[in-house]
């Protein structure tokens, strides 16, 4: 009985939260939603003395304090303030309800061997590797802890390797800036917080399976490795870990602003497009340094195209003048890039979708 009424509280809490901040988000220029990893009855990874839920909630808590003090013009809403269970699938849509700029999901990782550790980010994507799947199906299985868990996340079974094909099918036009995100935090964790880097990742992660904004997963070090749980575990390493993810999504904001003024500055300046100069073409890479020779990277794929945004180097194939045939391109080179998105152009601009059907419309 005790437990129930726990339970109802938190999600009153949950729901009343969605509200309140739906409205004071409208005075704020951003919004960012911080998820605590697992909670209550899910006490996720399991140390020699701490459990994740006890230290994510901590390091999420001063995370938002940081925001909050240095960064008043943004709007924190957590996704848990204290040690309660949400499902996953409800964090996700306490971000979308919210129109959120950013969801940021806190976690600590674990290992059956005690030698590894350091810090690690991940975005939405297909694991590239054995130990990014073991990862995500670690953090996935919390699932079955919620009633009706199969019918909600659509069949997905957490344990089966199978089961990722799914987001094979996914078409994630936030995965740059959330890689962007992610580099920026590992940076921090590396560069302030003095942790070992574990890199940026892609892997499958129901909790940020649906969020409708750019979203990373951050494991903040081995609770499984009795050092770094004891860094975990003290105040100064919750601080530094806050303090270096606080300083990424700061420094994330701030380039996004320059960007956005340099556009503003380019289109000023730039010779005017024809009114219909309109194609769709397929992002299918984006790299730090640029490519010596594209053709043979994309070897059989037609029209490839490179352009330079911030410090990337975008590359694109095929090029069509509706949106349903660069559909059917997309669909028949899933298997080759599942992560590929369409990107319209006007001549050599790119614009934004609703831009593009705007200009079909008038043909």
């Amino acid at each position: 009985m005790k437990q129930k009424i726990v339970i109802t509280l938190a999600l009153i809490y949950v729901f009343s939260s969605i509200c309140i901040n739906a409205e004071a988000q409208q005075a704020n220029t951003h919004t960012i939603v911080l998820d605590a990893g697992h909670g209550g009855h899910d006490t996720g990874a399991i140390g020699s003395k701490g459990k994740e839920k006890d230290v994510v909630l901590a390091i999420t808590l001063k995370v938002g304090e940081y925001i909050k003090k240095n960064m008043p013009n943004t709007n924190v809403i957590y996704t848990r303030n204290a040690d309660f269970f949400v499902p996953l699938d409800q964090r996700a849509a306490i971000a979308n309800k919210n129109n959120a700029d950013l969801f940021v999901s806190i976690h600590a990782n674990s290992n059956k061997n005690p030698t590894p550790f350091g810090t690690e980010t991940f975005a939405m994507g297909l694991h590239k590797s054995q130990s990014n799947l073991d990862v995500a199906q670690k953090e996935n299985s919390v699932i079955v802890l919620e009633q009706d868990y199969n019918t909600k996340y659509e069949g997905f079974d957490p344990s089966s390797a199978e089961s990722y094909i799914i987001f094979s099918l996914m078409q994630n036009v936030y995965l740059d800036k959330s890689l962007k995100l992610a580099s920026m935090i590992q940076t921090e964790f590396r560069e302030r917080a003095k942790r070992t880097d574990r890199g940026v990742k892609q892997a499958g992660f129901l909790v940020l399976w649906h969020t409708k904004m750019p979203s990373v997963l951050i494991e903040t070090g081995f609770i499984s490795n009795p050092k770094e749980e004891q860094y975990l575990m003290s105040k100064d390493g919750q601080d530094y870990l806050a303090s270096a993810i606080y300083r990424a999504i700061k420094e994330y904001f701030t380039s996004l602003s320059e960007e956005e003024n340099e556009v503003k500055r380019v289109s000023e300046n730039a010779t005017p497009q024809p009114a219909d100069n309109l194609c769709y073409r397929l992002q299918v890479a984006t790299m730090s340094a640029q490519l010596t020779s594209p053709t043979d990277k994309f070897k059989g794929h037609p029209d490839i195209y490179e352009f330079k945004d911030g410090n990337k180097y975008k590359y694109l194939i095929g090029k069509f003048a509706t949106l349903n045939e660069a559909k059917k391109f997309r669909d028949s080179v899933k298997k080759e890039f599942p992560d590929a998105f369409i990107v319209p152009f006007n001549g050599d601009e790119k614009i934004s979708l609703g831009d593009a059907k705007e200009i079909e419309k008038k043909r």
